[in-house]
């Protein structure tokens, strides 16, 4: 990879990374942060060499190919009149497994993981997904933007 290509990769992650932290639990009308056509993220360089490839670059819809690695665990949600199924809770996982999280709205959002700084453009009754390597522990939230709705709570040990 080129150093004028790592530049500008590093500068779109910043100003992706800025945002979704400028956009993220603000009262601001939506309208005014239009997220991007394809799913974002901008996790931090060590994240970024430490996780799969799509990691990087999740996509927006789920898709399986002969690279794609097997995941450890597969979050499934789906969001109807506000109402968010399974219920909003906890998820536990495991330090260093790889995670998807796959969501189908009934109304175009954006989907945010916190602390990983993941997001993905959700299509109206479209499944989008994220995958990463959950690296990093704690608890981090995972919202959709412009409904503002928590979808549960990934807690990493």
């Amino acid at each position: 990879m080129s150093v004028r290509t790592r530049t500008l990769t590093a500068l779109a992650a910043g100003v992706l990374t800025a945002l979704l932290v400028t956009g993220c639990g603000q009262g601001d009308d939506p309208s005014g942060a239009t997220p991007s056509a394809a799913a974002t993220s901008a996790a931090p360089p060590s994240a970024a060499t430490t996780a799969p490839a799509s990691a990087a670059s999740p996509t927006p819809s789920p898709s399986a190919s002969a690279s794609t690695p097997v995941v450890d665990r597969e979050i499934v949600v789906t969001i109807a009149k506000r109402r968010v199924s399974p219920p909003t809770g906890r998820i536990t996982v495991d330090k260093g497994k790889l995670v998807r999280i796959t969501v189908t709205s009934d109304v175009a959002d954006e989907l945010h993981v916190h602390g990983y700084d993941l997001g993905a453009r959700l299509p109206a009754r479209t499944p989008a997904s994220v995958e990463f390597r959950a690296d990093k522990t704690g608890l981090f939230e995972v919202e959709t933007h412009e409904t503002e709705l928590v979808l549960f709570q990934l807690v990493v040990r």
